[in-house]
């Protein structure tokens, strides 16, 4: 029998190539404060694009995601958890850019890595960052770690794990002089919550759907 590391990035190739999730999936996952769909659109903005790698890998026959732990000092998301990514680079393609940030963060080289499709673009207002998120694999686990200035460590969190319903919960936080509840990931006592969060919920939805199950994020 072939395991889901080898089976589930197919499945995910021709979900992604449909109908996505789309802000519906990011609703579920952003600060509970006022947000229109049109909030979270790339469209019509005058932002600066970023190419982010949602990466698959294999790990002991199933499937983890790698994430970032962002250092403290950084001007943008100082301290977050993260996708590798970055601002694209001039006459650059946003796929060329999301593999490239990989490399400069996480030591991955390009060539390893076998794009999947994408997801829903989403702004970020806090940074003015429209982001662009693509789904990648490896076919074997590759040696990965910190590779630049702006990440700490390099997490390979086990999808198992972020499919469970134990792992989305709910905080508090203090957005813009207000105490505003914030559901996140619960990540080896990591925090994933705001565009991350909104970005992986939207993965975990297709995932789901490409196992055969509803998308089971909740409706804000």
């Amino acid at each position: 029998m072939a395991s889901p590391s080898s089976t589930l990035p197919r499945r995910l190739a021709e979900h992604l190539a449909t109908s996505l999730p789309g802000h519906a999936a990011h609703r579920s996952m952003a600060p509970e404060v006022p947000i229109r769909r049109a909030d979270l659109s790339v469209h019509g903005r005058d932002c600066r694009e970023a190419g982010v790698l949602v990466l698959l890998l294999p790990q002991n026959e199933h499937l983890a995601v790698v994430l970032t732990v962002r250092r403290d000092h950084l001007p943008d998301h100082a301290g977050q958890i993260s996708f590798p990514g970055g601002q694209r680079e001039p006459d650059e393609s946003l796929a060329t850019t999301a593999r490239r940030e990989a490399e400069e963060e996480v030591a991955l080289p390009p060539s390893h890595v076998d794009l999947l499709g994408r997801l829903t673009p989403l702004y970020i207002p806090p940074s003015n960052f429209c982001a662009h998120p693509f789904v990648g694999r490896v076919a074997s686990a590759p040696t990965l770690q910190p590779a630049d200035r702006e990440v700490q460590q390099v997490l390979r969190v086990p999808l198992s794990h972020l499919l469970a319903p134990a792992t989305r919960k709910t905080g508090t936080r203090r957005l813009n002089g207000t105490d505003v509840a914030v559901p996140y990931y619960d990540v080896d006592g990591h925090a994933v919550w705001g565009a991350t969060a909104m970005m992986l919920a939207e993965f975990l939805a297709i995932v789901r759907t490409a196992d055969g199950a509803p998308p089971q994020y909740p409706s804000q």
